[in-house]
């Protein structure tokens, strides 16, 4: 089944894996999006079958989200506390 918040949408299956695997619900992971110092970037190495954008956003802890776009919706695919390299790139930008 997907969901769809607004401009954003996911599978709910893919979510309760994400949250078994990571602990980080889909809801939780769209605010990324409303930190105003998200970093954002295209995802080449796996954007072979579709376009797939990553986000570095601060949700109480730095989170890591993957995405793509359908239409005019942002589609979450997996989303994951940020590592210690992606937390240093999100810090210590100038």
């Amino acid at each position: 089944m997907n969901i769809i918040r607004g401009i954003f949408e996911w599978d709910s299956e893919k979510e309760n894996l994400n949250i078994k695997k990571h602990g980080i619900d889909f809801s939780t992971a769209m605010l990324a999006f409303n930190d105003e110092d998200y970093l954002e970037w295209y995802d080449e190495e796996h954007s072979k079958t579709e376009d797939r954008y990553n986000v570095l956003g601060l949700v109480h802890d730095v989170i890591f989200v993957v995405y793509t776009e359908r239409r005019d919706n942002i589609r979450i695919i997996s989303a994951r506390l940020a590592t210690g390299w992606e937390r240093s790139l999100y810090y210590d930008r100038d």
